[in-house]
């Protein structure tokens, strides 16, 4: 309706500048207005000789035409004739014959369409563009029926044997990585190639593939590369294209997407971030009618109703499958789960490599360097990262990326960009820069620490410094000790500006947050209080809550409990800050030195702070 209107607004406008113009303009059938005079003015000028010609019409008007062609108009009094009246007012019969008088009678017709049309033509101009307009909303009326005729975007694959170019060129070879994810959809496009080869054995089409994993681990990639791979057609779709403001539009448009899907069978439907239409039943206010369970239902009936005879795959993806309906993930529905993890350090080598192609490196790049300092990182994030050591470059006017680029992207994903206008006092630098050295002086003196790779009092989003720990390689399992000695290091920064300044500052704030959340999970979640015992007594609900009425509820928490889980993460944090002082007491020359360092060039790598803390080592005995 926004289109509609603006449309309007100009034709509107449109109209009311050609008015204006109609009205300043002559027509082609209108004579030049002449000069209105008295008759006493024009027996004058026939004395003069000025009148070349008279025209005399049945109402009495008189026009006249002087010989310099100018038109006049005056009106006869009475009933007497023309030449009557000017013979009354003194004209003489030999100034008549130098006259050309005319009587003509002036035609019906011509007299009304000068006097209408002028009036006519801009209510007719009004009333076709009204008649646009209507037409224009007509037609928006009718497709308001046809919503339910968005059935997907179809990828046109090439045929073998075929000389058409192929507009999807992601295949497996462009997604690192993943490689069970890969073998699993691999046997699926066989499936769809080679159905017989199956079917002798007695197997069946899987029905549905669900890729669940983290934001940027590959998901919509991995079925870009699907369709690239695949010799079948290709729907795809966003979940969240199903809903419209009008109930059962979502249900219409399933139904659509799935005969569509039919006809074109065997083939394969990609339904992106299924968790916007795939939400459990019954957790919404609107009951059977709701407009997101109307077309979950159908999905349902789709996927696995009568016709199973079909060979069409579904495949979906969301990083959201603890909201899911449990009738989606039953089988015969979405038979096979494909989880997708972060990358480890070999996959992140190779996603590295993939995204530096077409990037000019410097011999000195070391992507291996590179993927060791980027654990947690997913693909999305290390096609920043290279885009971003790309645009710093360019900034440089430099032209090939080298790792003296590459390594401060890291820090600018993680934390954002360098702010060096920000202005801070002498004071507020010299305690950033205890804090930090703080947070490095403690994990390079706990075992189970992760190690130092960099050191920076530069502030970078929201922080004011930052103490970058990478660890050496990647964990899947955590042990308590390694709980413990982060919660230490993360008091580290506490403990360094108390003992150093004998105060402490809200810098400190984000770390209490991530120690103060740590040591709950350790409490209520991991089992590792020797106080409270392996039990958990928190779920990760993710903010999804209520249950189906038929599944069991988990007791509410008594006072008591909640007053020793309180007690118990008081005392761990207590403990991991006196284990932060003890180093921190015992090693103040370490503190003084790096510190310094620290305001002296504002960063540290990992090998010059490694060398700083080798020598003359005093090495506290950790209780």
């Amino acid at each position: 309706m926004n289109k509609l209107t603006k449309q309007f607004i100009v034709l509107f406008l449109t109209f009311i500048v050609l008015a204006a113009l109609l009205s300043q303009i002559s027509l082609p059938w209108q004579a030049e207005k002449p000069q209105v005079i008295p008759l006493n003015q024009l027996v004058a000028l026939i004395d003069e000789g000025k009148i070349a010609s008279l025209n005399v019409t049945l109402d009495g008007k008189v026009k006249g035409k002087g010989v310099d062609g100018k038109m006049i108009e005056t009106q006869t009094l009475g009933t007497d004739s023309l030449i009557t009246t000017l013979i009354n007012y003194g004209v003489t019969a030999e100034q008549l014959k130098k006259i050309n008088i005319e009587a003509k009678i002036t035609s019906g017709w011509s007299s009304a369409l000068g006097l209408i049309i002028p009036i006519l033509l801009p209510f007719l101009l009004l009333g076709g563009l009204l008649y646009l307009f209507y037409r224009q909303a007509q037609g928006l009326n009718s497709k308001t029926w046809q919503f339910g005729g968005n059935a997907g975007k179809q990828v046109n694959l090439q045929k073998k044997g075929s000389t058409e170019e192929l507009p999807v060129k992601t295949t497996f070879k462009d997604v690192a990585g993943v490689k069970e994810a890969k073998e699993e959809l691999m046997e699926v496009i066989e499936f769809l190639k080679n159905p017989k080869k199956f079917t002798d054995l007695g197997a069946r089409i899987p029905r549905g593939v669900l890729l669940i994993g983290p934001p940027g681990c590959g998901k919509t990639l991995l079925a870009k590369a699907v369709a690239g791979e695949a010799e079948v057609p290709f729907f795809h779709i966003s979940g969240s294209e199903f809903m419209e403001m009008f109930v059962g539009v979502g249900a219409s448009r399933v139904r659509s997407l799935f005969q569509k899907a039919k006809r074109s069978a065997p083939c394969i439907i990609f339904i992106d971030e299924l968790d916007s239409i795939g939400r459990r039943r019954g957790s919404g206010f609107g009951g059977a009618h709701d407009e997101r369970d109307q077309t979950l239902n159908q999905i349902l009936v789709e996927m696995d109703g009568f016709e199973t005879d079909i060979n069409v795959i579904v495949m979906a993806a969301t990083n959201r499958p603890d909201v899911l309906d449990p009738a989606l993930l039953r089988p015969g529905r979405f038979d096979r789960r494909v989880s997708l993890e972060l990358p480890d350090i070999e996959e992140r080598t190779e996603i590295l490599q993939v995204h530096a192609k077409g990037k000019p490196l410097t011999k000195t790049v070391n992507l291996r360097r590179v993927a060791e300092r980027t654990p947690g990182f997913s693909g999305a994030d290390l096609a920043n990262l290279m885009n971003e050591a790309a645009i710093f470059t360019a900034k440089k006017n430099k032209k090939q990326v080298g790792m003296e680029e590459i390594l401060p992207s890291i820090e600018k994903v993680l934390l954002g960009p360098e702010r060096r206008s920000r202005v801070i006092t002498d004071k507020e630098k010299e305690i950033t820069a205890y804090h930090e050295a703080g947070h490095a002086v403690v994990s390079y003196f706990l075992p189970n620490a992760d190690p130092v790779h960099k050191i920076s009092i530069v502030a970078r989003g929201q922080a004011g410094g930052y103490t970058l720990k990478v660890p050496e390689n990647d964990k899947h399992l955590h042990s308590r000790a390694e709980f413990f000695d982060e919660l230490a290091v993360s008091m580290g920064g506490l403990a360094a500006e108390r003992f150093k300044f004998n105060e402490i500052t809200t810098g400190a704030s984000a770390d209490l947050q991530h120690a103060t959340q740590l040591a709950r999970k350790l409490v209520t979640k991991f089992g590792m209080s020797d106080k409270i015992g392996p039990i958990a007594l928190e779920e990760d609900t993710n903010g999804f809550g209520g249950g189906l009425p038929w599944e069991e509820s988990r007791p509410t928490l008594s006072n008591e409990t909640l007053k020793q889980i309180d007690d118990e993460i008081a005392e761990v944090l207590k403990k991991a800050y006196n284990k932060a002082q003890v180093i921190i007491t015992a090693n103040q020359k370490k503190l003084d030195t790096v510190a310094q360092k620290l305001l002296e060039q504002e960063k540290i790598e990992k090998e010059e702070f490694e060398s700083l803390m080798a020598a003359d080592l005093n090495t506290p005995e950790i209780k």
